[in-house]
């Protein structure tokens, strides 16, 4: 089986390329990133054994992955995130995210490629309960334009289910270490000021509330389950290793660095209510998630444990 991966440079994308070889099934990969990030990085020393090739191309651009043969499943990455830094640049993240997927889906129905999309359970927005993905539309309020293109995305794979195999997971907020890694997401990003000795600057209104998390680990155990099991069921799933207060993180932190310095802020995106993110659906179909986001803690405080 054939593999095509976009966005590979990113902080998930890296992780699944270096760890492919791990699925047995997939005996190539296809490698695609525009490295407008700069992360060359990303590329250097790939394990030799996932056979991989690369090529340097921009998904948002028409018939970008035309030449493409054969292709088995695609696993969508590329895309531009940073929820916070969203605000701003709305116009420039719509239209790359939106014809991304857009190009992606034409490319799957064309040569009946399988497909894995990654949406964010930040969609869910101002929540004050447990929140699954069978909640009614209305209570899907997504707090900033990246979260909001997520929806449009689930919404153009549904419209699209009659002539593709996919599926949707709304991960939760990534954490881990990987060649691509990025410090824009809260784990990474406090443990990144902790090891310079920086403010950690929470949001006044999050330090108790409770948000999903994903280690990278449990982002490929759900790459791994698609392909092995060849479970493509044209719905959105939530992924998540647990649900954490800001409060609870820190903790964690502290573990490993005593003196963290932390200072309450206000933010556009971060003025919502507490929640959690139920993983009961994708646990009924055999898949339990359950990586400790600690020991993400631990070798990102590592990584950066030199300076």
């Amino acid at each position: 089986m054939n593999l095509l991966i976009t966005g590979c440079c990113g902080h998930i994308g890296s992780y699944l390329a270096d760890n492919i070889y791990k699925i047995k099934k997939i005996k190539k990969t296809i490698l695609v990133d525009n490295i407008k990030s700069n992360r060359f990085c990303s590329l250097f020393n790939l394990n030799k054994n996932n056979k991989l090739k690369f090529y340097l191309r921009d998904v948002n651009k028409k018939n970008s992955l035309n030449d493409f043969k054969n292709i088995n499943y695609v696993i969508h990455c590329a895309s531009m995130t940073n929820a916070e830094k969203s605000f701003g640049k709305e116009k420039e993240m719509y239209k790359n995210n939106i014809d991304c997927l857009r190009n992606v889906i034409s490319f799957c129905k064309k040569n009946n490629s399988k497909l894995i999309h990654l949406s964010s359970t930040s969609v869910y927005g101002k929540q004050t309960d447990i929140v699954d993905e069978n909640c009614e539309e209305k209570y899907l309020k997504p707090q900033s334009p990246y979260a909001d293109i997520k929806l449009i995305e689930e919404k153009m794979l549904i419209k699209n289910s009659n002539k593709l195999n996919y599926n949707t997971f709304r991960f939760g907020t990534i954490a881990g270490v990987s060649k691509g890694i990025r410090f824009h997401t809260a784990v990474n990003k406090f443990c990144l000021n902790a090891s310079i000795n920086e403010n950690i600057f929470v949001y006044k209104t999050a330090l108790n509330q409770y948000r999903p998390y994903l280690s990278l680990h449990d982002a490929f155990k759900v790459f791994k389950f698609c392909i092995e099991k060849d479970f493509f069921k044209n719905e959105i799933f939530n992924a998540l290793s647990g649900n954490y207060t800001v409060s609870q993180i820190l903790k964690k932190i502290r573990k490993y660095k005593k003196n963290i310095k932390v200072k309450l802020v206000k933010s556009a995106i971060m003025n919502q209510l507490s929640y959690h993110v139920s993983s009961k659906k994708l646990e009924s179909n055999g898949l339990y998630l359950k990586s400790n986001i600690e020991d993400d803690i631990k070798k990102t405080l590592k990584l950066l444990g030199n300076i």
